[in-house]
């Protein structure tokens, strides 16, 4: 499947703005915008530079209105909208074609009997963006101008102006825009086109994702400076934003380097599949495509060249539970485990009291620890990879982590996470604190707090032991401590199914006694590699969740007829929240749920039909990629992060289990 538009999208505005594009760079930073050109995020832009890899997202560069002059007519190839409703230059309605080649974006516009196209790309490792243009077709020479419209800010931000008065600095082959003494200088050059310093602040750019998204839904971006240069027929020319002082202005030689990347990256892909597998459809080798754009740096002083896993764009950072689900998808299934070691070892660096941290702030902060869950995500992730890689040094390097892990849940460790000697399954909670993955809060409002005993929670627990046990009789060390826990755990697991309504309880004893709210988290208690239920109960959670719960695109948080159900997602952060977790569809929990059916019903077939609405959503939202959520209720539109890690992680990892390989 290639993703491909003609005018039938791009030359509908509602259709071409609510489709977006995404570029990455492996260090935190990215460019993103729609295929209309219209900004409507705060989170758009073509530099958003990870300042402190692989945070400190700052936008530098948000756009490029071009105009050009062909023959005796100007035509404007941008658009904008203002925040008193006016729209101008309506350059879209040019738009012929767009596509993705690979993760590049490319457009062709129509201007008379010209065609122009142009692609964006980020160089890997650098906080540089291409922005090239070729003029394909012609019978005369074209003259193209660029007006940049730079910022700096934080990307969660917006700008301002309030007489705001930037550097602007001439200097060979561009400009250097340097926004107040100290900030990183932004460098805007090409090695063709005449420039022209400018200082104008164009006022209120209307955002109306932002405003959907009860946010502030008004910008001011400064125009300066101008590009000039005239194109002859076959002639292209690459304008380049960078922090760095002198980038390569090469830019066909940059797009090689990039084109180079994506080729290995499905090449290694190809390797991993089952012998003999027929070749993976298109649409999943977008998603190979996709799963390096989450991979990013994280230097540690244990490991200089450590890695992570950026959770979702526009707006996530690295979060430890998001990486550890992620990790096996992303990497383990893209034949890519040395950076899966990589991760684990980061990671590993971080760990405080027996647990992983949840998320690194922004602002380089200390990390946070409110999780019970990502510590046991932690256990998978390395299961996952001890299974491809049969990595014994790693093993001894992280038993000893391992082993404290356990011998501190045992004990009891932060937010009263505790066995509970009763019946030897996992405690977790304090009143006031989110600490499972349905981890709302808006204020003091915990929107789904789950104090007790949660069903993932226990299943990950039991999971765990059982891993550890078996990486005890590898490395023959004694093995019989976990094998009791589990075996005390497995038995007392019982008392999660709930006989009246055919599945499991969500929560045991909670404040509020057991909970029986029909929810996707008991899926893992049968997609785990140990299970610790029946096999007629493992059926009995499949058909459930099967019938009140999934969607074409994912798991309901929480089933339609439970009486707090929201199916529809939007609004203040108040409306939003309280949607996230009571009823919107959650795309990464379609992979448990097949893996889940696969494993009951022990038909690839029937599991991979599952999966095939995701093709169609890679042309939707976040193009090339999956989302993080959609609405309940139908036609599940997609929301939140345009692009989402365990989202494409989790049916790239079910993909593979469906041609007999489980990661």
């Amino acid at each position: 499947m290639c993703i491909e538009f003609g005018r039938e999208i791009c030359g509908n505005l509602d259709a071409a703005e609510s489709r977006e594009w995404l570029v990455t760079n492996g260090i935190g930073s990215y460019a993103s915008g729609t295929v209309a050109g219209v900004l409507t995020r705060r989170y758009h832009g073509l530099l958003v530079a990870a300042l402190q890899p692989p945070l400190g997202r700052t936008l530098l560069l948000a756009k490029l209105d071009e105009t050009v002059l062909y023959g005796t007519r100007s035509y404007s190839l941008n658009m904008n909208r203002w925040v008193d409703g006016v729209t101008s230059s309506h350059g879209y309605r040019h738009i012929e074609r767009f596509s993705l080649e690979g993760t590049i974006p490319v457009w062709d516009f129509a201007i008379a009997d010209a065609l122009l196209e142009k692609r964006i790309w980020m160089q890997q490792g650098a906080n540089t963006t291409y922005v090239q243009y070729t003029l394909r077709r012609a019978t005369q020479p074209l003259k193209l101008t660029l007006k940049a419209m730079v910022n700096y800010r934080d990307y969660h931000g917006n700008t301002q102006s309030n007489g705001w008065q930037m550097s602007i600095e001439q200097v060979e082959q561009g400009i250097c825009v340097t926004a107040y003494p100290g900030a990183v200088p932004l460098y805007l050059l090409s090695n063709q086109a005449s420039v022209s310093p400018v200082h104008n602040w164009y006022y209120g750019f209307d955002l109306a994702i932002e405003r959907y998204r009860g946010l502030s839904d008004k910008e001011d971006h400064l125009h300066a400076a101008t590009f000039e240069v005239t194109l002859n027929p076959g002639e292209a020319i690459a304008f380049v934003a960078s922090t760095h002082k002198q980038p390569d202005l090469n830019g066909e030689a940059a797009l090689k380097h990039r084109q180079a990347l994506e080729q290995k990256l499905i090449e290694l892909w190809k390797f991993q599949r089952p012998f003999k597998a027929p070749d993976s459809p298109t649409w999943v080798n977008h998603l190979v495509l996709a799963a390096n754009q989450f991979i990013v740096d994280r230097s540690v002083p244990e490991n200089p060249y450590g890695k992570t896993i950026i959770a979702g764009y526009h707006w996530f950072g690295d979060w430890g539970r998001d990486t550890m689900i992620s990790l096996p998808g992303l990497t383990l299934a893209t034949n890519r485990s040395e950076i899966a070691r990589s991760i684990l070892r980061t990671f590993a660096s971080h760990i405080d009291r027996g647990m992983l941290p949840n998320r690194f702030p922004d602002a380089g902060e200390i990390p946070e620890y409110n999780t019970v869950d990502a510590t046991l995500w932690y256990f998978e992730a390395i299961r996952a990879y001890y299974n491809i890689t049969k990595d014994d040094d790693l093993l001894i390097e992280l038993f000893p982590v391992l082993a404290d892990i356990i011998n501190l849940h045992c004990r009891g460790t932060r937010y009263n996470i505790h066995l509970d000697s009763t019946d030897g399954l996992l405690y977790a909670g304090e009143m006031g604190v989110q600490l499972t993955w349905m981890d709302a809060k808006v204020g003091d409002w915990v929107v789904t707090p789950r104090i007790g005993k949660p069903i993932e929670v226990n299943a990950l627990w039991y999971n765990a032991l059982r891993t550890m046990a078996k990486f005890a009789r590898y490395l023959s060390k004694p093995h019989q401590e976990y094998e009791a826990i589990a075996d005390r755990a497995q038995v007392r697991f019982a008392r999660f199914w709930n006989q009246e309504t055919g599945c499991c309880y969500d929560v045991l004893d909670s404040p509020d006694g057991d909970d029986p709210s029909v929810r996707p988290n008991q899926i893992f208690a049968v997609s785990l590699a140990e299970s610790p239920l029946t096999l007629v109960q493992q059926k009995g959670v499949v058909d459930v969740c099967g019938q009140v719960l999934l969607t074409s695109h994912g798991l309901r948080s929480l089933s339609f007829d439970h009486p707090q159900y929201q199916g529809k997602y939007g609004g203040n952060q108040y409306q939003r929240d309280r949607a996230y977790h009571q009823g919107s569809v959650w795309g990464w929990l379609l992979g448990p749920f097949v893996l889940a059916h696969l494993r009951v019903y022990k038909n690839p077939t029937q599991a991979r039909q599952f999966l095939q609405p995701m093709a169609n959503h890679l042309t939707a939202h976040g193009l090339g990629s999956l989302s993080e959520i959609f609405d309940g209720d139908a036609p599940m539109t997609p929301r939140g992060c345009i692009a989402q890690a365990w989202t494409v992680a989790e049916v790239l990892r079910a993909w593979l289990a469906t041609e007999g390989k489980t990661l």
